[in-house]
């Protein structure tokens, strides 16, 4: 890629600018230029899109969404020593990559962005799980964004697309699952990286549908759900009696046995249990 966009391969970049990976910022630089346009290409044709990018770094994968053709693309870096690189990049693409200075939990990108838009990062380890809950979890259903094509570690990505009856289940599946499509596109080894994590990545891919799979308000379904798999190991009648004192009888008008653990029950079922609070 570097003979397309005329920049310098990302080791020369890293280098040049002096950017060894901060653990405390969470991070591992993705450098293979090959691998970071196929993550792009997950993300689908952004010809007509605004792409949000999370923690760019040396701005591998910032370099394949714009060679792959993305309308144009908003980068938010909370390490400074990145911006240097991320200036080189916007250079190479006038007009199409504005880079934002801050704390991705703290900057609203609907103030720089046009819809439609996708998100696409790799993103830091310590704030990857909740930037997620928050894009999933917007006040309006259908959300800003159309998709989100984000790496993980592995154990998280798996977490996102787990079914009913495995460890994985739990708030993030039935959160991701009950509005979008998610399938994990890619799966990375630590050696892709650098400086290596311990464990593997996944980049996970969901594209947002446009009403909830089951009919329940956010807020009662989001209450359950952090309930039951807070005390996971509990029978359901127990841990969601705190919620109300004829919880067996909501869970089987849900059509739930109230004997059942949270990890046995799918999203549909959880959906019911919701309505039965809403009543």
């Amino acid at each position: 890629m570097s003979q397309i966009d005329g920049l310098p391969p990302l080791r020369d970049v890293i280098a040049t600018h002096g950017l060894s990976a901060r653990k405390a910022l969470g991070q591992n630089f993705l450098l293979d230029l090959n691998l970071t346009a196929r993550i792009a290409r997950i993300a689908g044709d952004l010809s007509a899109t605004d792409v949000l990018e999370v923690g760019p770094g040396p701005g591998g994968l910032t370099r394949g969404l714009l060679a792959e053709g993305a309308r144009r693309v908003l980068a938010v870096e909370k390490d400074a020593r990145c911006l240097p690189a991320l200036v080189d990049i916007a250079q190479a693409y006038p007009g199409q990559l504005q880079v934002i200075e801050g704390d991705a939990l703290e900057v609203d990108p609907l103030a720089h962005l046009t819809p439609p838009i996708a998100v696409c990062a790799n993103l830091p380890y310590n704030v990857g799980t909740e930037l997620l809950i928050r894009w999933l979890t917007p006040p309006q259903w259908p959300p800003v964004w159309r998709s989100l094509t984000l790496m993980f570690q592995k154990e998280v990505a798996e977490r996102i697309v787990a079914q009913p009856g495995s460890k994985a289940y739990g708030r993030l599946a039935i959160l991701a699952q009950w509005r979008c499509d998610a399938r994990i596109a890619l799966t990375l080894p630590p050696e892709a990286f650098t400086p290596p994590p311990k464990v593997s990545s996944a980049v996970v891919h969901l594209t947002a549908l446009p009403a909830p799979r089951f009919d329940a308000q956010p807020a009662v379904l989001e209450r359950i759900v952090a309930a039951a798999f807070n005390q996971r190991r509990k029978m359901l009648r127990s841990g969601l009696k705190a919620l109300a004192p004829d919880i067996e009888d909501r869970l089987l008008a849900a059509g739930i046995k109230p004997t059942e653990r949270a990890e046995q029950v799918p999203l549909e079922a959880f959906c019911a249990l919701a309505r039965q609070f809403e009543t």
